[in-house]
């Protein structure tokens, strides 16, 4: 008998490099949940997809609400989908210091980039431990370690410098074949990276992909740029 594929989920796959995560998961035979906000744009992100040979589940996940992960996760229940891999790649960046950010774009920042990732890995890792595998993938970036000086925008390095901090903590809990790990994907061309980044979204997916695939012997509680360990 064919075994099961792992199902993967992955927030924010409806552009840039959640997109290039879903398609490459699909190719590697994983099963593929990409989720966005807003139902609308996963439907037109699976459909792009559809498009090439590729087939996804699209689902819609507002990560700024602990109530439409829990909503998400149970439509995903009562369709016999359990987890196995969590890539969590939505993000917000917004322009500005400490102290001139507006408080709302700090919380937002701090809603999608921390706690949208916090609220999915209680969802879903649960299920992870009882089953005895599962993959974490906190989407990180330079500009939250400590190690390369946050230098980004205020809301946008302390929240993922809290995203780091998350996957330490979070790496002390796990325990068998479940692993958790963040990643760097560099500066990629994307809606958030700009026009002039350095990367196609392909190639700051690679390490994602990465990650979420790693044996049975791969890290866990690390951070990685191009598969080299980050420094915290």
């Amino acid at each position: 008998m064919r075994p099961l594929a792992r199902i993967a989920l992955v927030t924010g796959g409806n552009r840039g490099i959640g997109l290039a995560t879903c398609a490459e998961l699909a190719r590697r035979g994983l099963e593929v949940v990409l989720t966005a906000r807003k139902k609308a744009d996963a439907l037109a992100a699976a459909a792009e997809l559809s498009a090439r040979g590729i087939a996804v589940r699209p689902e819609e996940l507002d990560l700024a609400s602990e109530a439409s992960v829990a909503a998400c996760a149970e439509r995903l229940r009562g369709a016999g989908c359990a987890v196995d891999v969590l890539v969590n790649n939505g993000a917000v960046l917004f322009e500005g210091g400490v102290l001139d950010t507006p408080s709302a774009e700090f919380r937002t920042a701090l809603d999608v980039n921390l706690l949208g990732a916090l609220w999915t890995t209680r969802t879903f890792a649960p299920g992870m431990l009882a089953r005895g595998y599962g993959r974490i993938v906190n989407v990180s970036s330079g500009w939250g370690a400590f190690s390369e000086g946050l230098d980004g925008p205020a809301s946008y390095s302390v929240s993922k410098a809290a995203l780091n901090a998350l996957t330490v903590s979070l790496g002390r809990e796990l325990r068998g074949d479940v692993k958790v790990n963040a990643c760097c994907p560099g500066w990629v061309r994307t809606r958030m990276g700009g026009a002039d980044a350095e990367r196609a979204p392909d190639e700051g997916a690679a390490v994602v992909v990465w990650l979420a695939t790693l044996p049975a012997d791969g890290p866990n509680g690390r951070f990685f740029r191009d598969r080299t360990p980050l420094e915290w």
